[in-house]
């Protein structure tokens, strides 16, 4: 049968009786009261595991201390010495290329690579026979003048001869006098000896070729001493008097270092840079110092702030700060004193040798842990053994290989 619209469909189902609805109400009052259980379970089993916790950490504070071996020192003050560093050159004293000055062909050489001569050893010889030719020439010339002009001077001082005579016979002497003086340089300038001692470079030429004047035949230096040049600020520039010592070392090169004194400073100071080049005069008897090497120059200026010489290798370099391990007695957490450590940030200045200035961080008394820092955090306890100490020199020296 088919339902009118405008009217709602009856339900069929039958309604609840009271026994019914007082047997739901029964079945729905367990799940109200699982609230209040849930918490008390759940703080219980909190608890326990905080007691499982504590004792746990109970347990690992009561576990025997790790103990590392370090190396130590008591610190102490010093002045800091202030050392200027500088990249500079090696220079000659004195050097020369060694040319003829005429022209000619050689006829001896005596050039050694990298041989020491001494001031007028023979370095070469040209040839000299068109010289020796009109050097006869010349001096019998000088001859006939000085004949004439005795002559002349007997006949003037007769009252033979007018004083113009006399004097033409002066001049003529005088003229084949300075000829023969020439002619006899030349011949000098067909031997070519050093101006110098020094040390000979590579040679230019061979025996037997014809040199123009100018032309290079070997180069000598002067190598004992040398002259080291190096720029400075021109703000430093009242601080490096006339001799103040200089260390000069050659990377690479053993025991070349040296140490010299300031000679000399320039008048001017290098527009581009505001450097002022400064030189230094240094002993080289080796020789181990060359023209044109480059060197490190450590000029001393003096003392300055008061500052505590560590070992380098007693400082923990970080991106954050550098810091060094102090030695004191600390208290565990069981309440037993024990020897540990305490971290320490500090400021550092500059180095020298295996040493670096502490500015501010450490004073001096205080024990310092000097290697064995890489393993250390604050706190951790430490034995003391000094039987091994590392490297603690401002000057040190490489050992030979």
């Amino acid at each position: 049968m088919a339902r009118m619209s405008g009217f709602r469909e009856m339900s069929t189902e039958k309604p609840r009786t009271a026994p019914d609805l007082a047997a739901l109400r029964i079945r729905r009052e367990p799940e109200k009261t699982r609230g209040p259980k849930g918490w008390i379970l759940g703080g219980a089993v909190l608890v326990v595991a905080i007691g499982v916790a504590a004792w746990f950490l109970a347990g690992r504070s009561l576990r025997p201390r790790t103990v590392e071996v370090v190396t130590a020192s008591l610190l102490t003050e010093g002045q800091a010495t202030t050392v200027l560093t500088a990249t500079g050159y090696v220079e000659a004293e004195r050097k020369a290329d060694l040319s003829p000055k005429i022209t000619s062909r050689i006829t001896e050489l005596n050039v050694t690579e990298g041989t020491r001569v001494k001031k007028g050893d023979v370095i070469a010889r040209l040839d000299h026979t068109d010289l020796d030719a009109q050097l006869a020439e010349k001096r019998a010339g000088w001859v006939n003048a000085r004949a004439e002009l005795a002559r002349q001077r007997s006949l003037h001082d007769e009252g033979l001869a007018p004083k113009s005579s006399l004097d033409a016979a002066v001049a003529a002497e005088a003229t084949t006098r300075a000829a023969v003086a020439y002619v006899e340089a030349l011949l000098d300038y067909t031997v070519i000896r050093a101006p110098f001692s020094g040390v000979l470079g590579i040679r230019q030429v061979n025996l037997g070729q014809y040199l123009k004047p100018g032309d290079p035949i070997v180069e000598l230096q002067s190598l004992d001493p040398v002259y080291v040049n190096f720029d400075v600020p021109q703000q430093q520039l009242s601080e490096l008097p006339i001799g103040a010592e200089v260390h000069v070392t050659a990377q690479g090169i053993e025991k070349s270092a040296a140490t010299g004194r300031i000679t000399a400073v320039n008048s001017v100071v290098d527009e581009a840079t505001r450097n002022v080049q400064v030189q230094a005069t240094l002993p080289n008897p080796d020789g181990k110092l060359r023209p044109g090497m480059f060197v490190e120059a450590q000029v001393v200026l003096g003392a300055g702030a008061p500052v505590v010489a560590v070992p380098a290798s007693a400082i923990n370099y970080a991106p954050y700060g550098n810091s060094v391990f102090i030695v004191e007695p600390m208290k565990g957490p069981d309440g037993k004193p024990y020897t540990g450590v305490r971290q320490q940030f500090v400021k550092l200045g500059g180095t020298r040798g295996d040493q670096v200035a502490v500015v501010s961080g450490v004073k001096p008394g205080q024990e310092l842990v000097t290697s064995g820092v890489f393993k250390l955090r604050s706190g951790a306890a430490v034995v003391v053994n000094n039987r091994i100490q590392p490297s603690n020199n401002p000057a040190p020296k490489p050992e030979d290989s």
